[in-house]
């Protein structure tokens, strides 16, 4: 089921810890939910693993009641433990069969991708989908060179329409520019976190996609 879900999505949120403050994760969360998002992850670079447990516990149940997909960012041994829907790593966590190990046989393993050829590699090696950027600067990986718009209608046409998340410095005024290079699928973090009324703007970007 939750492979439906996922190749349906097109908008994918991120609760980021570096734009959300913990007392905020349910009333985000629920936000993005309302606002139509199917999939969403938990993002908390540098915060201690008990509190990302902690957050994550307190997350999954509104994804689970809204029938979206839980992911989890990092800690494969946290997401198997805590049974999330996904876990998406990044290049760095090594080969994806040993990440497939730790986590139990269903759940859905996202890869970060960088160019064309460690988006067609995420995908031999298994991956349920990838994240594909920074397509622009962005706050939210500092100092990672932007990868341009250039290569997505390539890597989308050699992989059909495998779930590929065009990911970094999307925004509203960005988004006409990333869908017309042929982007099918999004993740948009900062600016949707930014928004007075989250849902409204959910809505709003998800019925451009």
């Amino acid at each position: 089921m939750m492979k439906q879900v996922l190749a349906d999505a097109r908008l994918y949120g991120i609760v980021d810890m570096g734009y959300v403050r913990p007392e905020d994760v349910e009333s985000t969360t629920a936000a993005l939910l309302q606002g139509g998002i199917r999939i969403l992850q938990l993002r908390a670079k540098g915060v201690e693993p008990a509190l990302v447990e902690k957050l994550a516990r307190r997350m999954q149940p509104l994804c689970r009641a809204a029938g979206a997909i839980f992911v989890l960012n990092d800690y494969p041994e946290m997401a198997a433990r805590i049974r999330a829907d996904a876990v998406h790593v990044g290049q760095d966590a090594g080969p994806l069969e040993a990440v497939r190990a730790i986590v139990n046989p269903d759940m859905l393993i996202g890869r970060s991708t960088h160019s064309p050829e460690q988006a067609l590699a995420a995908v031999a090696e298994g991956a349920d989908y990838i994240g594909f950027g920074p397509l622009f600067p962005t706050g939210t990986k500092p100092g990672r060179p932007a990868i341009g718009l250039q290569d997505i209608a390539t890597v989308q046409q050699q992989l059909g329409d495998f779930p590929m998340f065009c990911i970094g410095g999307v925004n509203g005024s960005t988004l006409p520019a990333v869908l017309t290079a042929g982007a099918r699928r999004v993740v948009i973090v900062s600016w949707l976190l930014q928004q007075p009324d989250v849902a409204a703007a959910t809505r709003n970007v998800l019925a451009q996609l």
